[in-house]
């Protein structure tokens, strides 16, 4: 799975992204419509982490994708 697959399908995506990172509100998922930067900082900001924590959530997330 690559990140261009998840924002092509993001709609079909963004429940799974809310099972995993519950924090995440559906408004925030609405904004995030796909874009990895801000699916990145939403994670950020919800969660308080670090940048590099986010983004290797995100990798992890996206590489075990199992739609």
């Amino acid at each position: 799975m690559n990140w261009d697959e998840v924002k092509g399908k993001w709609k079909q995506f963004k429940g799974k992204a809310q099972q995993k990172w519950g924090k995440l509100t559906d408004d925030d998922l609405d904004v995030i419509n796909g874009n990895r930067e801000e699916f990145i900082g939403k994670i950020q900001e919800r969660y308080g982490i670090e940048k590099e924590e986010a983004e290797k959530q995100v990798n992890d997330w996206e590489t075990n994708f199992k739609g």
